[in-house]
């Protein structure tokens, strides 16, 4: 009887810890940036959504945008926050921000550079850990283009009747 109670407080200890070791992991710094003026490819994983990636379930639309690059770019950070992301670098055209996860803390990288010629910006969001990510990165970029448009149709003038 004693063995059979530890065995049900043990196993889910583990998960647990395993859990905890796991969202520690997580903390760790990726590879992020740009390369030939492009976002870093996804791995061959399904963890990770670019805009620059022609590889089938990795592969999103681009954020298209009106109005000038500069008001693009301001409405972009506030739909990141918005959707509670947090901006940890931003330099001429390139945004890093990264999103927790609720219960474990795991952390999601997404970047952005902006294309002022073609109007769009590019995007890619990934998992830093694990292989899986249960299409959670799917949903926060729909998320923030969702935002973004909101965000985009604030910021026109309604014309008069």
């Amino acid at each position: 009887m004693i063995a059979k109670t530890s065995m049900y407080v043990l196993i889910p200890a583990l998960i647990v810890l395993a859990m905890f070791e796991l969202s520690c992991a997580s903390q760790g710094n990726r590879p992020l940036g740009m390369t030939d003026g492009k976002l870093l490819p996804c791995p061959r994983r399904p963890n990770c959504v670019s805009s620059e990636d022609d590889a089938g379930s990795a592969q999103i639309e681009p954020l298209a945008f009106t109005g000038t690059p500069g008001a693009a770019w301001e409405r972009l950070k506030r739909a990141i926050k918005g959707i509670g992301g947090a901006i940890e670098f931003e330099s001429d055209g390139y945004i890093w921000a990264v999103f927790k996860t609720t219960v474990f803390r795991f952390i999601d990288d997404m970047e952005f550079r902006i294309d002022p010629r073609n109007r769009i910006v590019h995007l890619r969001s990934a998992s830093r850990i694990g292989y899986y990510d249960f299409g959670v990165n799917h949903r926060r970029t729909a998320a923030l283009r969702q935002r973004f448009l909101q965000e985009q149709a604030r910021a026109r003038p309604v014309a008069a009747p």
